[in-house]
């Protein structure tokens, strides 16, 4: 058993998405090996984080400003939007160079029992689509049974809130079951390209 200050880190590393007991352990006892300084590191860096983001109140991007960087960007098109489940998958397509448009992030997808559903940004998304002209939304989702479930519920609820809207999807160049965020530029650029 390990001191109280050990297991209470470990158990703080357990929280975090596929941090099981052997890998917090191997971070707590790699902090505690690196010295003091890499500690203070992390920690600064983890109270600059809290002090520094913030939500951005128009695509709910994580971001040190509110608007973000590519929302108050003047040159980026206002009427096409793209809709993604996470903050890294707007990332993975900005590394394409081949979207100009805004973003809309929903913080997750829908779960096989909708049990989730309060928890995303449905109703800002909404809000959005209401105060915003736009022409064409990109629903740029994982291609698995969530992703899927969550591209038909938005293409009905875009549809109730202005069918004027065209919707698209990314092309099928992505594997199924296979993350944004790992997909090589050049795939996710034609996907982004050839969308339908």
């Amino acid at each position: 058993m390990y001191s109280p200050s050990i297991e209470k880190l470990i158990n703080e590393f357990k929280k975090l998405p596929t941090v099981g007991q052997k890998t917090a352990e191997r971070f707590v006892f790699a902090l505690l090996k690196s010295g003091k300084k890499q500690v203070v590191e992390l920690t600064l860096s983890l109270k600059e984080m809290i002090d520094n983001v913030k939500s951005c109140s128009q695509c709910w991007d994580f971001a040190d400003s509110d608007p973000c960087p590519i929302c108050s960007n003047q040159q980026r098109a206002t009427n096409l939007l793209c809709i993604v489940s996470e903050s890294q998958d707007k990332q993975a397509i900005e590394k394409t160079g081949e979207y100009k448009g805004r973003y809309f992030i929903l913080r997750g997808t829908i779960d096989a029992d909708l049990d989730n559903l309060r928890y995303l940004k449905i109703k800002e998304l909404a809000n959005y689509l209401k105060n915003n002209h736009i022409k064409e939304i990109i629903l740029a989702f994982n291609p698995d049974m969530n992703g899927e479930s969550t591209m038909l519920y938005l293409e009905k609820l875009i549809k109730q809130i202005s069918p004027k809207i065209k919707t698209t999807r990314l092309a099928r160049g992505l594997p199924m079951n296979s993350d944004l965020q790992y997909a090589d530029e050049i795939t996710l650029g034609a996907a982004l390209k050839n969308r339908t």
